[in-house]
C-alpha cells in the first residue's frame, strides 16, 4: 500500500478497532498465510479453512499459529472434497467467515504477509476484510513464487522458471507438509521462504514467543 494511503487510513482508523493493521511491520517477521476454498473463483467460491504461522528468527513458529475451520455458505461437490479433504459435515462445524476473518485481523496486526500465489488468498479475503474494516488489507506482502522466480532467473536467465509448488520445495530441500491443508501449506511456504534467505536448512519451531 502506498505511503499516502497508509497515512490517510491512519488518520481515519488510527485509534479504532483496526489500528493494529496500520502499525509498522516488525522487522524480520512474516506471517505465512494459506486458505482452503471450495474452488478457484473468488467471485463465487467460499473459504473453508484459514491458517497462518509466524516466521521469524530463522524459524516457523507453529505453536504460535492461527487456524480456523470455516462454515461454508453453500454446498460443495466431490471435486472440492478430493482437493482439500474437508467434507460438508466437517465444514458445517466451523465458525462463520466473518468471525474467522475478524479474529485473524486482530491476530495479524501490521505484520508482513507471505504466501504462494498470495494474490488468490487475498482476493478471497478481500470482501470480508473490506466489510469489517472499510478498507483493503494494508499489510506489506511477499509471494514465494515471485521470490523463487527471481532466484531462478539469476541462475538461468534464459530458462523459464518452474513455479510448481512441489518443485520449489524440492529445489530448496524442504518437505511438503500436509499438501492442500491450510496449515500444512502455510508451514511449507514459511520453510521455503527461510530456505531462500539462508543456505542452511530451516526448521519448524515448537514453542512460540
Amino acid at each position: 500500500m502506498h505511503a499516502l494511503q497508509r497515512w490517510w487510513l491512519g488518520r481515519r482508523a488510527g485509534k479504532g478497532e483496526w489500528a493494529g493493521l496500520l502499525r509498522p511491520a516488525p522487522p524480520g517477521e512474516w506471517v505465512s498465510l494459506d486458505l482452503e476454498t471450495t474452488g478457484l473463483d473468488p467471485r463465487q467460491d467460499h473459504i473453508l479453512s484459514l491458517a497462518a504461522v509466524p516466521v521469524r528468527d530463522g524459524r516457523v513458529l507453529t505453536s504460535a499459529r492461527f487456524e480456523r475451520r470455516i462454515r461454508a455458505d453453500r454446498d460443495f461437490g466431490i471435486e472440492s472434497i478430493r482437493h482439500h479433504r474437508i467434507t460438508p459435515e466437517e465444514a458445517a462445524g466451523g465458525v462463520s467467515v466473518t468471525t474467522a476473518v475478524r479474529e485473524f485481523l486482530h491476530w495479524l496486526q501490521g505484520r508482513r504477509l507471505l504466501g504462494y500465489h498470495l494474490g488468490f488468498d487475498l482476493a478471497m479475503l478481500s470482501p470480508h476484510v473490506r466489510g469489517l474494516t472499510g478498507f483493503a488489507l494494508p499489510n506489506p506482502r511477499v509471494d514465494l513464487a515471485d521470490a523463487f522466480a527471481a532466484r531462478a532467473r539469476r541462475a538461468q536467465p534464459n530458462a523459464p522458471p518452474n513455479l510448481d509448488f512441489q518443485h520449489i520445495a524440492d529445489s530448496l530441500g524442504v518437505p511438503v507438509l500436509g499438501r492442500h491443508s491450510a496449515l500444512g501449506d502455510a508451514v511449507t511456504v514459511g520453510l521455503c521462504w527461510l530456505a531462500l534467505q539462508t543456505p542452511h536448512r530451516p526448521h519448524a519451531a515448537g514453542p512460540g514467543r
